[in-house]
């Protein structure tokens, strides 16, 4: 792989902003290729398999050249399925952070066709759609494919597999003829050739070749694992595997430090290693890892090349990588010298089709593992207490701790084995010899996100049925709910569904668990169930929304960081709620400061203003 960077790519400058925010270091060998041509307004014809970063290889230089000024879609994609409709739209909203007044909208069948005409109305920059779906916007009149300057089939050869030959044609010929196109697949079928022939005009090609081998002494191995569980996952197979020297892959410079960082609060010995590291420091990373003063090293694929330490016995994909030859290269730090080596595959639902592609270009299966249990990991922890204890006495030097354990049995006449069991005790409480540990659920089956039920035990059905009965407490909080602080708001382009669907993505709660939302412009407040387990309020407080920390927490009687005071506005009243008086009333929150009067609450949903509080659902 070549040492370009996206810099060097001619890409815009926001865009390449949303790039280097994301920690991106080099682009993938479909991206070197693709991202120029297509800068260059060519049409293009691209052969990768699934996972080597198609998305970014055309998004990329489209948001660079596109015209978004216009009401209507300027640039649309056509993707074969509802998941990878929605991780593309996802993938290029975040990619245009800088750009504000680009939007993208996944529309896919099995959605409630009335939320995606409602969307529609808010002049969408970027439609991501199934054929079939599109095809019956386009009867309603709902889309207008008039003014799209570029469009892209994504895995077409699987979408024409599926049957939507004649969809797609018939899109194709809505599209101005004077509109960039681009089609990409993994495969070369008749169906496909037909549509490059006929469509696709004069093009450049891109052909990416897999030159990757099988690794035939390294034992492969994954976990299927929502995204949110993922760290308390790779926690649990840490301190389950036996494992000399760990080297954790992940996709960005921004994830090697979180995760570390992460790592070494839960008692790991974990270092990262990324670009942004002066080569001294790399080096002296390195070097550690290998005389053995450092346990775990958290990398990206550019830094974690030319690393050839003999101890490494287990590699962990925390993130799959873009390509299957990433994929080799990264589990080919293991197993060197003859050894035999471990690698393990953390899989979302989203990527299965990743881990298939994988197989096929390793040549090998990939079996499964299930999640480390709270009793694999308390016999784990038992045998590595009782090695410490025998090294302890084999090291002796204890007598006087022997003499001070001696004069308190006599004092207090308590037995021995009592007192020795206390001091284990108190040696074991920041990590428990036998932990109480929840079981992970496990991901929807079907592949398509998550089980729609209430985390808390109660079915959907149930839970809206018990939401229409409950009542306003007496500090402006439904009962049996808690507010929250979130330091997002409508500064940050941030709507009520963005924190419904952060909510309900990061931690598995509910939609119709999610009380009232309230947005302000530089915060917002949201009710949750009382009664969610630590974890899940942990994985909240790391979550992002739009790009942005949630900075999420509890709301007390003291105003959030930077926030001078709060003010409530009811009918009548305007007492302070969480000031530096203390009072506590209910109703609704203003910011407000001694130059700027206060004035009427509105929230807004989206672009529109309302003054009713109101629920909301997942979208």
């Amino acid at each position: 792989m070549s040492d370009i960077s996206f810099a060097d790519l001619g890409l815009a400058k926001e865009v390449l902003e949303a790039v280097q925010k994301a920690g991106y270091e080099v682009p993938s060998p479909i991206q070197q290729q693709a991202i120029p041509a297509l800068l260059k307004g060519k049409n293009l014809l691209g052969t990768a398999q699934t996972g080597t970063g198609k998305t970014a290889a055309f998004s990329l230089p489209l948001l660079s050249t596109l015209n978004f000024s216009h009401s209507t879609p300027a640039m649309l994609v056509l993707t074969p399925t509802r998941e990878l409709s929605i991780q593309v739209a996802e993938a290029i909203q975040s990619f245009a952070i800088a750009m504000p007044k680009i939007r993208a909208l996944a529309i896919y069948g099995g959605q409630d066709i009335n939320v995606q005409l409602k969307a529609l109305k808010r002049n969408i920059s970027i439609v991501v759609a199934t054929p079939g779906r599109l095809l019956d916007h386009i009867r309603r009149g709902s889309i207008s494919l008039a003014k799209v300057q570029a469009i892209v089939l994504d895995e077409a050869d699987e979408m024409l597999d599926m049957g939507f030959m004649e969809d797609v044609e018939s899109i194709l010929k809505e599209i101005p003829k004077n509109a960039q196109r681009a089609l990409f697949s993994a495969t070369m079928p008749e169906q496909v050739r037909q549509i490059v022939e006929r469509y696709l005009g004069e093009y450049e090609e891109v052909r990416i070749e897999g030159k990757t081998a099988t690794v035939e002494n390294i034992n492969q191995r994954y976990i299927m694992v929502r995204p949110q569980h993922k760290l308390e996952a790779l926690t649990r197979v840490l301190e389950s595997e036996d494992a000399d020297g760990i080297l954790i892959f992940v996709r960005t410079k921004q994830e090697t430090a979180e995760v570390a960082e992460k790592l070494e609060a839960r008692g790991f010995n974990a270092a990262p290693l990324s670009g942004d590291l002066a080569q001294t420091l790399r080096e002296r990373t390195i070097n550690r890892l290998k005389i053995g003063k450092l346990d775990i090293v958290v990398a990206t694929d550019v830094a974690a090349r030319g690393i050839d330490v003999d101890r490494i016995s287990l590699v962990v994909n925390y993130d799959v990588p873009y390509d299957t030859e990433s994929y080799v290269h990264r589990i080919g730090r293991t197993g060197r010298a003859g050894r035999t080596g471990n690698a393990i595959l953390f899989v979302t639902p989203r990527e299965r089709r990743l881990l298939k592609t994988i197989e096929k270009a390793t040549r090998q299966p990939i079996a499964p593992m299930d999640m480390p249990t709270g009793s694999q990991i308390s016999e784990k922890r038992v045998i590595a207490f009782r090695k410490k204890i025998l090294e302890k006495i084999e090291q002796g030097d204890l007598d006087i701790f022997r003499d001070l354990i001696q004069n308190l049995a006599s004092e207090t006449g308590t037995p021995l084995l009592e007192l020795a069991a206390a001091l284990t005790a108190l040696a074991q409480e920041s990590q428990p010899l036998f932990p109480e540990m929840q079981e992970l659920p496990p991901p929807d089956e079907r592949g398509k996100g998550f089980k729609a039920e209430n985390t808390f035990g109660l079915g959907a059905e149930e839970n809206k049925r018990l939401r229409k009965e409950r009542k306003e407490g007496l500090d402006g909080v439904e009962e049996g709910f808690l507010r929250y602080y979130l330091g997002v708001g409508r500064k940050d382009r941030v709507s009520p569904k963005d924190i419904v669907g952060a909510i309900a993505g990061e931690s598995g709660i509910s939609s119709s668990e999610i009380g009232r939302i309230k947005l302000f412009d530089k915060f917002s407040t949201v009710e949750l169930p009382e009664g969610i387990p630590d974890p899940l309020l942990q994985i909240l407080e790391n979550m992002y929304i739009r790009g942005n920390p949630s900075k999420f927490r509890l709301m007390t009687e003291e105003p959030p960081k930077g926030i001078k005071e709060f003010v409530v506005r009811r009918s009548t009243s305007r007492d302070s709620v969480f000031s530096r008086k203390g009072k506590s009333n209910s109703g609704r929150i203003e910011k407000t400061s001694s130059r700027r009067r206060e004035r009427p609450f509105k929230e807004s949903r989206g672009d529109t203003p309302f003054r009713k509080t109101r629920r909301f659902g997942r979208h």
